[in-house]
């Protein structure tokens, strides 16, 4: 699907191509407003849920109920129910099962990243669904990148005593700098994903804050978003 808008800034994630997926993330345009985000995805503007998101590593199991709770972490089984997440700097997460047909959409930034809560949305698929890690698509969206993201001490020990060693930190001038994306990657590989299905943009929402809403740049309120919705059922493989 193509941006209908020139401003528009949307990524689809080529993992997800031939699947029963529409899944993207976008930037500052269209950002996270309801009715262009259903019109990108061709849905009824109310068939989009997205958590009260306070950094926290709950994660909540949509069904016939879609009242917003407080969550970082949404997973559903629901077709045509489209979920998703707001970032502004952390790294938003979708998740394909394709063997169970059940989709997540995680919120990562440096509290969440050290909370594991890719590990527990994984490890909650697995548990509640009975997912195998094989069958699961990793996309991670725009974030701060290493090159924009000096961190404290406290925040690299929070991280690694979660993820373990890893190349996701580096050291410049003296300071730590933390890359969300990797330390994400890493957790995904601990949980036995694939790493052809793991997918990261690669882009900094510091270095690309015209397109891309960074907090650390502005201290904008703005967010963009990651979401993804299942289209049609398959059998399970």
């Amino acid at each position: 699907m193509k941006a209908e808008d020139s401003r528009e800034v949307l990524i689809f994630p080529e993992l997800f191509n031939g699947e029963s997926v529409t899944a993207f993330f976008t930037g500052k345009e269209p950002g996270v407003e309801t009715e262009k985000i259903a019109r990108i995805g061709g849905i009824d503007k109310g068939s989009i849920y997205t958590p009260i998101q306070q950094h926290t590593s709950e994660i909540i199991i949509v069904g016939s109920d879609p009242s917003p709770v407080v969550a970082d972490a949404v997973l559903t089984e629901r077709e045509g129910l489209m979920i998703g997440i707001h970032v502004a700097d952390c790294v938003p997460i979708l998740l394909y099962d394709r063997g169970r047909h059940l989709i997540g959409a995680v919120h990562a930034g440096w509290r969440g990243t050290a909370s594991g809560i890719l590990m527990k949305t994984i490890k909650t698929m697995v548990e509640k669904f009975s997912s195998i890690p094989s069958n699961i698509l990793v996309a991670m969206g725009p974030s701060i990148r290493w090159c924009c993201y000096g961190v404290g001490l406290e925040v690299v020990e929070a991280v690694e005593k979660t993820t373990g060693p890893g190349e996701y930190i580096i050291q410049r001038d003296g300071k730590f700098c933390l890359d969300l994306p990797s330390a994400n990657q890493h957790q995904a590989a601990i949980m036995g994903i694939k790493p052809e299905n793991i997918w990261i943009s690669g882009i900094c929402t510091y270095c690309e804050h015209e397109r891309f809403y960074s907090y650390r740049f502005s201290k904008d309120r703005g967010r963009q978003g990651g979401f993804i919705v299942m289209v049609s059922h398959i059998c399970p493989r």
